[in-house]
């Protein structure tokens, strides 16, 4: 079968399984403040056409049921993956999508809503695990980030065409207003599922099961226009058999191997990495927007119409990051983008504190959730906060956080090991998706505060553990964790890596560099550059 080698064509149809995730957030946000979905699941004493929908608590389940199941389907991808390849493995995640669709435009009551959601999330959780970890080990070192940082942005395109649908649907009467978006979001799953037979398998899963000849021709089609003789295709063909056979030599792989002493530091900054992504704020606000703004004193169409802007936002400002990621590296751009995201939270906590009063009882407009109100300017100011606070998080925690992880580990643990990761981003997602409106009911303007805090917190923790992976092949990642030089002062060298690609790096330059840049002995890597060397040197001799 005819295979796409482009790298920027593979990108683009393999993070549709990024858009899932993105057209599950705002089905949910653009729905669950219309009449139509609040009469139907209506759990209150009101009825018609004053419906005050779930309670705080139910609303939070339903919201958390999508997060729980990504959460099981992370945690599986790692396995799946192992099996069947990267690529099937997505495959199985976007049929498992279309059934999971079916039982929820298909729900007739509370809890097939919540199952149906369940195995939506289950399909997340696979895609979101091993779409990044596909593109990252098919994409060359200039272009990883760009890559792989493409799945968020399919997820805020996700979001900003849901949601567009679902408001246009909000306008007919009945149960089509939410039953026809939940249908429609089949479509990107059934494309992305026929989508992957053009696609190739990674390269790195092929030499992992001993296909070398299909793993060179994957090398050579991506990298070099089917040229199997290029020669960054060869050296870097013969770094992948370099840390295949280093692999071999130690214990099978589970779990338990990111635990070990050599792999926690560096599983600790996965998993932070997602955590943290959670922790700033930023999916609340997208499931929660309406409630959002109905404290400033949008209502109705206003408050669907303003929600959007943020998604518009998103979806813009995320390329930025597509077109300069690689050059600003990852660092950077978190303690930034974390920064300047605190700044927006500590503001908007203090104006709702200052300005705002409690909203009368029941809530605004009958939602109960929106238990504190603001007018006037600081309202305005609120928003305006809000779009500051996504258009920080979209070129910088957004792309960085599903970049970051795939960086990080060797080959041998790489699924399982993003696969942990993610669900770690799935269970904090599912936390606070089921803990926010009561949040908001409980303890009002102070949930920007606890925000805010956090965000203070992951600046701080970036600067002292996060070392820079941008710019380095995923092997010679490997040589920072294996040696003892400290985050702050790793840096990102994007012109030597497109120098090697372009074959500008002599082996003899390249082996000088590769020993300059934090290399032990002991690491696989510098361990055959050494043996290199030693021939050579011996040969020149004789």
């Amino acid at each position: 079968m005819y295979q796409i080698g482009n790298i920027y064509f593979i990108t683009a149809i393999a993070v549709i399984g990024g858009g899932l995730f993105g057209f599950d957030i705002s089905s949910m946000s653009a729905i669950l403040g219309t009449q139509q979905y609040k009469c139907y699941f209506n759990e209150g004493p009101s009825g018609p056409p004053q419906c005050s929908g779930p309670h705080s608590n139910t609303q939070g389940g339903i919201t958390a049921s999508m997060p729980g199941g990504s959460f099981v389907g992370a945690l599986s991808s790692g396995f799946l993956t192992d099996i069947f390849g990267r690529k099937r493995a997505i495959q199985i995640g976007s049929v498992i999508w279309c059934i999971g669709s079916i039982l929820i435009c298909a729900s007739q009551n509370i809890g097939m809503l919540v199952v149906g959601r369940f195995i939506n999330g289950f399909s997340v959780g696979i895609c979101s695990a091993q779409v990044p970890v596909y593109v990252s080990e098919l994409a060359p070192p200039s272009k990883r980030g760009r890559v792989v940082g493409a799945q968020q942005w399919a997820i805020t395109w996700g979001i900003l065409i849901m949601f567009y649908i679902s408001y246009g649907c909000s306008f007919i009467d009945g149960t089509a207003a939410f039953r026809v978006p939940w249908g429609l979001q089949m479509i990107p799953a059934i494309i992305l599922f026929f989508g992957l037979f053009f696609l190739p398998e990674s390269p790195r899963w092929l030499a992992r099961k001993d296909r070398w000849e299909q793993c060179h021709d994957v090398l050579a089609l991506v990298h070099a226009k089917g040229d199997r003789n290029n020669q960054f295709v060869l050296r870097e063909l013969q770094e992948i058999k370099d840390m295949c056979e280093f692999e071999r030599r130690n214990a099978d792989v589970t779990f338990l191997e990111l635990f070990k002493p050599k792999m926690i530091y560096r599983t600790h900054v996965g998993v932070f990495t997602q955590i943290w992504s959670q922790l700033t704020g930023m999916n609340v606000s997208m499931y929660y927007i309406t409630y959002l703004f109905g404290m400033a004193g949008l209502k109705g169409n206003s408050n669907l119409v303003a929600s959007s802007i943020q998604y518009v936002i998103n979806v813009f400002m995320t390329i930025f990051a597509l077109m300069f990621i690689d050059r600003w590296g990852r660092r950077w751009p978190l303690m930034i983008g974390s920064t300047f995201m605190a700044i927006w939270m500590y503001a908007n906590g203090g104006m709702l504190a200052t300005y705002g009063s409690p909203a009368p009882k029941g809530g605004i407009d009958h939602v109960e959730e929106e238990s504190w109100q603001i007018h006037g300017a600081p309202a305005k100011a609120v928003i305006a906060c809000t779009y500051l606070f996504v258009a920080s998080f979209a070129p910088t925690w957004g792309p960085v956080s599903w970049i970051y992880p795939p960086e990080l580990y060797p080959l041998r643990v790489r699924g399982k090991a993003v696969a942990l990761t993610t669900a770690s981003n799935w269970i904090f997602n599912f936390a606070l998706s089921y803990f926010v409106p009561p949040a908001f009911v409980n303890i009002k303007w102070k949930v920007y505060i606890v925000f805010g805090v956090f965000c203070t917190a992951m600046t701080i923790h970036v600067f002292l553990c996060f070392p820079e992976t941008a710019g380095k092949t995923l092997e010679e990642v490997e040589e920072i964790f294996l040696s003892d030089v400290k985050p702050w002062n790793t840096h990102v060298d994007y012109q030597h890596v497109v120098r090697e690609e372009q074959g500008d790096v002599d082996p003899e330059k390249r082996l000088s560099f590769a020993v300059q840049h934090h290399e032990r002995r002991d690491s696989p890597v510098t361990e055959v550059a050494h043996q290199t060397e030693a021939v050579e040197k011996n040969e020149a001799a004789a």
